[in-house]
């Protein structure tokens, strides 16, 4: 919806609000025009229910005021002497429109400084029950989010089975876009495997659908950093379809509104400005090698030969695990080789092994063209050991375009950028216009996996736009092993571990527990001694 349009609806919903509650408002001793005033009325009427102010700013905020909304709803029956179950149900099931039939039916009497402090019974129950969503949904969309590492993309930096708060302040939360949602779920309902959100997926990019209606212009908070180069960084993936992330289409559209797109988290290896390059898997920018932290280790692909061969699957993954190569094991019926990921150092020990004949690094050929490889292009024989250089777009700055340059740049135009593109002849034409230079309207990264042959990222699918950014990964409260048993199934030296800091990480857990204790102690000695 349009920024117009967003107005014209919140001019209804102030009238709608005004015809439903201005006797209500003279009830309570105020005038009847106070409850016409957008925000003023919102103002005057947590005066009325005998809440802060402050909640004020709660109605505005999406996703957090879809549970607001039905919280003011039963406070405000609630100061009107309505405090029945059946009145709360009532007022809850028809989406506040009970409130305009006390406002015209009936003459509740109103209650000044009622006792606001929960008791028991099941309409206290849900009202404490929806304080607790609209907490822990703010938290959630505005501050810091739990977030699951579900490949190995990252191994050695972040490991399956980690779990991660990510800062949705250090870049600047980003407003919801799909205002319609459940909180505190991502695009997919649990267990019943729905869709969580308003949205007509097969009328994405028209608001022909009223389901679409409802969708806000992106938006995001200040924040206090830049994303920077080797920051780690939860995105949308850009190229999201669910079906199949290996074969990506440049042609394709999108099928799920932006903040619904499935979660990754990468590398961020290139900012806005940089020309980057890739030789043999390795990174280049403006011409120089990266250089990631000490914690990161990069991977690559190696065929593993035996000298005998052995009895099973299990028994590889053994001897891998002496050498920390645990992860990518996969087998060559046709050649007969097996195939690890691994660090150039766990591959240098590994061919120590009596058991090991050859270890050998799987190299792709510079010009060895990758049809899967961005931009999908003939015209650009890259790989995803060789590729580039490639310009990554900063907002504000200008590219020349022309036929071979276009294939890099067009998804950026139409799908993040929003304009009309085609091509007649060798011209250029950007919304019915001739273009040879086009000018970007936001800034964009390249994300990579350190596992360089076992990452679908950016050599795949492209750049990111920044309005895909989500947040910053900043500590890892949880790690399980997927492979482990038992007490062995937690990886204790990762919990409560910083995600980003030089050497070693250090892991906060056994002075989280002992703060615990010391807590646990002091509440039961402050308990006994008030008895």
């Amino acid at each position: 919806m349009t920024i117009l349009g967003w107005f014209l609806f919140f001019i209804a919903i102030q009238i709608l609000h005004f015809v439903s509650t201005w006797k209500l408002y003279i009830r309570a001793g105020r005038k009847s025009w106070e409850a016409l005033i957008p925000v003023y009325n919102a103002l005057v009427l947590m005066t009325i229910i005998n809440r802060p102010k402050w909640w004020t700013i709660l109605l505005f905020l999406p996703v957090v005021n879809l549970i607001m909304f039905p919280v003011v709803w039963v406070e405000t029956i609630r100061s009107f002497g309505k405090n029945s179950t059946a009145d709360t149900l009532l007022v809850l099931f028809s989406f506040g429109l009970y409130i305009a039939y006390l406002n015209y039916a009936d003459t509740p009497d109103y209650i000044k400084n009622r006792d606001i402090n929960a008791k028991a019974g099941i309409q206290d129950t849900i009202g404490s029950l929806l304080y607790a969503i609209v907490f822990a949904t703010i938290v959630h969309t505005y501050f810091m989010q739990p977030f699951t590492i579900p490949s190995s993309s990252l191994e050695k930096s972040l490991l399956v089975g980690d779990f991660l708060l990510v800062s949705k302040f250090h870049y600047g939360a980003r407003i919801p876009m799909t205002t319609v949602a459940l909180p505190m779920v991502h695009d997919t309902v649990p267990v019943l495997k729905k869709k969580s959100y308003l949205f007509d997926d097969n009328l994405a990019e028209k608001e022909t659908s009223w389901k679409n209606f409802f969708q806000l212009p992106y938006l995001r908070l200040p924040g206090f950093q830049t994303i920077k180069h080797n920051d780690i960084v939860v995105f949308n993936q850009p190229a999201d379809t669910l079906l199949d992330m290996n074969n990506f289409s440049p042609e394709r559209n999108y099928y799920k509104p932006v903040d619904k797109k499935t979660n990754l988290v990468k590398r961020c290896v290139g900012i806005p400005g940089d020309i980057l390059e890739l030789k043999n898997g390795h990174v280049f920018i403006n011409g120089k090698e990266s250089r990631l932290p000490d914690r990161a280790k990069l991977q690559f692909a190696y065929v593993i030969k035996f000298k005998m061969q052995p009895t099973s699957e299990q028994q590889v993954s053994d001897i891998l695990k002496l050498y920390d190569i645990t992860d990518g094991i996969g087998y060559d019926q046709k050649s007969g080789n097996y195939f690890v990921q691994a660090t150039a150092e766990n591959a240098a020990k590994a061919r120590n092994n009596p058991y090991i004949e050859s270890l050998e690094l799987k190299k792709l050929a510079n010009g060895d063209g990758d049809p899967r490889i961005f931009p999908q292009s003939s015209l650009y024989q890259w790989n995803s050991h060789f590729f580039g250089p490639v310009y990554i777009p900063e907002k504000g700055k200008t590219v020349n375009l022309d036929l071979k340059v276009l294939p890099l740049y067009k998804r950026l135009i139409t799908t993040y950028e929003g304009h009309k593109l085609s091509v007649k002849g060798n011209q250029i034409f950007i919304d019915g216009l001739p273009a040879k230079t086009y000018t970007f309207k936001q800034d964009y990264y390249w994300m990579m996996g350190d596992n360089r042959d076992n990452s679908i990222d950016a050599r795949y699918w492209g750049f990111v736009p920044f309005d895909h950014v989500i947040g910053k990964p900043v500590f890892i409260w949880l790690s399980l092993d997927p492979n482990g048993k038992g007490i062995n199934k937690v990886r204790w030296d990762r919990m409560f571990t910083t995600v980003s800091g030089d050497g070693k990480a250090l892991s906060f857990f056994p002075y989280f527990i002992a703060i615990l204790i010391i807590f646990t102690i002091y509440k039961q000695y402050k308990k006994r001694k008030s008895t």
